[in-house]
């Protein structure tokens, strides 16, 4: 981990990533070329069910400036261009959809030693604007996460967390939903040198006084080869296996159960990515 507490979207992402990240139901499929001039182009479809998606973006980079360009199957524009570091520690993102006129928005990223901000406006009469703050350090930090509705002058969005990182743990508070959802989380390095770790997630509704707690770990079976594995307290199961069969080509197949109902529930997810 890097100097300083990094973003408020950094809480707790160690465990979410083990978690959640690279679980896959559908079947998706991802193949990124590059031009002569630099430009990186990639396709990506996603078999979901019946329903086939599918989106071409354009990645480029000049500089400290990236320019992301997306096209997806409805004909919706995605445009994302970052600036990075115009100043010491500062990230600037415009981003925009079209035909949407109201997407337009711009956000500022600035981390430092013992904080790190991110706000962002909307290009429009009425935005929503957002405002996240971290306090700490690379142990210890404290930060809060704010959308407000001009429109409608209310707040939307009013998040808390803690997170505190020792050399092989991390550990996470939230409180989300304005309250009324509260989410720990615990991630624990067991052995670096086969990447083992194990994650927790418990999360309390108020409203409803329900909790969900999933547990998950993940090991590497080579330096190419890492599986995945988790379990909620409703007894929903999944795992994977994820093979770079060459460099940054991934080949990823994952499966989801319902452990109370196997026979009419199991789920089995395909993803394949190719890089040059």
């Amino acid at each position: 981990m890097g100097k300083g507490p990094g973003l408020y979207s950094d809480i707790g992402k160690k465990a979410r990533d083990l978690l959640y990240k690279d679980y896959q139901a559908d079947h998706k499929f991802t193949v990124t070329t590059y031009t002569s001039n630099g430009v990186a182009i990639t396709s990506t479809g996603i078999k979901k069910g019946e329903l086939l998606l599918a989106d071409v973006s354009t990645e480029l980079k000049n500089n400290n400036i990236t320019t992301n360009v997306k096209v997806d199957t409805k004909s919706t524009l995605f445009a994302t261009v970052t600036v990075d570091e115009p100043a010491p520690g500062l990230k600037t993102i415009f981003s925009f959809i079209v035909p949407d006129q109201r997407s337009g928005k711009v956000e500022l990223q600035y981390q430092h030693e013992y904080a790190g901000i991110s706000t962002s406006i909307g290009l429009n009469a009425n935005p929503l604007v957002n405002f996240s703050g971290v306090v700490g350090n690379n142990c210890v930090s404290v930060g809060t996460d704010l959308s407000f509705d001009t429109a409608s002058g209310n707040f939307t969005k009013l998040n808390a967390g803690l997170n505190f990182t020792h050399s092989d743990l991390i550990a996470s508070l939230t409180l989300n939903d304005k309250g009324d959802t509260l989410n720990a989380s615990y991630y624990h390095i067991v052995s670096p040198l086969t990447n083992t770790a194990v994650g927790a997630e418990l999360t309390h509704s108020f409203s409803s006084n329900e909790n969900t707690l999933t547990i998950g770990t993940q090991h590497a079976l080579d330096p190419l080869t890492t599986v995945k594995a988790r379990l909620n307290n409703y007894g929903r199961a999944s795992g994977l296996i994820q093979h770079e069969w060459r460099p940054k080509s991934l080949f990823t197949i994952s499966g989801d159960v319902d452990t109370r109902a196997i026979e009419k529930s199991a789920k089995v997810g395909l993803a394949l990515a190719l890089k040059p």
